[in-house]
């Protein structure tokens, strides 16, 4: 009990030290407040999965695996392929996750993206039917290896960086041929997702683990180059007009993450 009011009175005087430097226009580690830290992508580095990407924002680091496998369609769909997305917090990224089933972080993570990509409409599933009965199933797995804050934005940046660099299975007699390939996977957008907090009157774009743990607000705005494709609002509120000034400034910064992704 006495450790959990420390922990209060110590998380009040830390965002009392931030909102005052805030206010003077300063970040905790010198960055611009519309701005991201260094970002890195590495395309293929599963060599067995059909397509994967390692994505990196500062110090957060996410790896993407692409795998097809030949699935039922839902009887609502019968032409469409099935989009899988999983996401799994490993242990070694931070203290605070735990071996296990996937806790609701992982799976708000998992929804955000299916959501972004999903919503922009980037894969047509109705290319991955097969025969009647049969389609092809995308199957996406996602892993923390490092959270430095801000996991959700390098989540998305991954798996569309592996999505990019998709292989598209040979198909004979209506199974996969393992190894053989016809074609990449074609996307009609590319969506990414841009994560600003709120602390005080201040908002952050990219938010490092400690911004995170003081935040009053959250939201991940994810945009193609035309459209708003999906929104995840986490803790706290917001009002319209910071609504529609983060959906600016993710358009902007998702301009940005596009022209990273396809160097």
């Amino acid at each position: 009990m006495v450790s959990e009011m420390m922990e209060i009175v110590m998380q009040k005087m830390r965002r009392e030290v931030m909102e005052d430097m805030l206010n003077r226009g300063d970040r905790l580690d010198g960055r611009a407040f519309d701005e991201y830290r260094p970002i890195k992508i590495q395309k293929n580095p599963i060599a067995t999965a059909d397509g994967s990407a390692y994505a990196r924002i500062g110090n957060t680091q996410v790896l993407a695996a692409v795998k097809f496998d030949v699935v039922a369609p839902f009887p609502d769909r019968p032409t469409e392929g099935a989009l899988i997305m999983n996401a799994e917090h490993l242990p070694l990224a931070n203290p605070a996750f735990e071996a296990g089933p996937p806790d609701e972080n992982s799976i708000e993570m998992a929804r955000t993206v299916d959501r972004a990509i999903r919503s922009s409409e980037a894969i047509d599933l109705n290319s991955l039917f097969i025969e009647e009965g049969k389609v092809l199933g995308l199957f996406v797995d996602i892993y923390v290896l490092d959270h430095a804050g801000n996991y959700t934005d390098a989540a998305t940046l991954a798996t569309t960086a592996a999505l990019l660099n998709t292989r598209m299975p040979k198909i004979e007699n209506g199974a996969i041929v393992r190894g053989e390939y016809k074609d990449y996977l074609k996307l009609r957008a590319i969506p990414v997702s841009c994560t600003s907090i709120r602390i005080g009157k201040n908002w952050l774009v990219d938010p490092t683990e400690y911004e995170e743990k003081i935040m009053e607000t959250r939201i991940t705005i994810a945009t193609t180059d035309t459209h708003v494709c999906a929104m995840q609002k986490g803790k706290g509120w917001l009002t319209k007009d910071e609504l529609f000034d983060n959906i600016d400034v993710a358009f902007k910064k998702g301009s940005e993450l596009r022209k990273i992704l396809l160097q």
